[in-house]
């Protein structure tokens, strides 16, 4: 996926200026910056929520808004910040949606629907609560049936909108390490915006800084954030160290 001298406004306020990015693929790329900054926006033109005014998202030398919306569903699938379905599902049928860019009108699931459908619950550790409703697991189980309703569309690229917000430590670190394996395990390029700066260095492997719309860096996860870009990005003054080989940054 690249994008090609991107920008983007809204009611005359400009959030992304010019923006040159090729994400690696079969990586973890993480957004990062200050609210506001033009991160989840950038996430949201990726995923063709938002059209650009000037440049173009490309996948495979084409423009994304070239593909059928069908098409574009089978190379990359969203979680976004927030999801919600409509009435009291089961997590299977919740999961099954993942199929639907597959389906002709009125097409029922196939055996093989069923078996990527099966896949989706095992990667993601559901399957003992595919008979059960969204509404009765907790939120870290919920978060990750949004996932495995992802993965079951079987696309190359994964985006996720802040995958950790409204979780406690615990589901935020669980589904970091989920995320890391399905990556590693399926070669599934993700690119994902998060707030905290040491899960960024932990779980990425490249790292994209953002204010005001414009990169401030670019790179290696353990390599591109110091003192310096955190002072640029936040306005903060933070103190740094290494843990196991990797930047950590000191937030008290």
């Amino acid at each position: 996926m690249k994008v090609k001298n991107l920008s983007f406004s809204y009611n005359q306020k400009s959030f992304i200026k010019d923006l040159n990015i090729e994400f690696k693929e079969n990586q973890i790329t993480t957004i990062i910056g200050s609210n506001g900054s033009g991160k989840s926006t950038l996430l949201m033109l990726l995923s063709r929520i938002y059209k650009p005014q000037e440049g173009n998202i490309e996948i495979d030398e084409q423009n994304i808004w070239n593909y059928k919306i069908k098409d574009f569903a089978k190379k990359v699938a969203v979680v976004h910040q927030k999801n919600q379905i409509y009435g009291d599902q089961d997590v299977k049928t919740i999961v099954g949606y993942g199929r639907l860019p597959y389906l002709h009108y009125s097409q029922k699931l196939t055996a093989k629907d069923y078996e990527i459908i099966d896949w989706a619950l095992e990667v993601t550790h559901l399957k003992e609560y595919q008979n059960r409703t969204l509404k009765s697991l907790s939120g870290g189980q919920q978060q990750r049936v949004w996932i495995a309703m992802a993965l079951a569309q079987k696309t190359p690229y994964l985006l996720l909108d802040e995958p950790t917000t409204y979780l406690d430590i615990r589901y935020q670190l669980e589904l970091l390490r989920l995320l890391k394996e399905i990556n590693q395990k399926y070669k599934i390029t993700i690119i994902m915006v998060l707030h905290d700066i040491n899960q960024a260095i932990q779980y990425s492997d490249n790292i994209i800084a953002i204010k005001k719309g414009r990169i401030i860096v670019e790179g290696k996860s353990n390599e591109v954030i110091t003192s310096e870009v955190i002072r640029e990005i936040y306005g903060i003054d933070l103190k740094m160290t290494q843990l196991s080989k990797q930047p950590y940054v000191f937030t008290v």
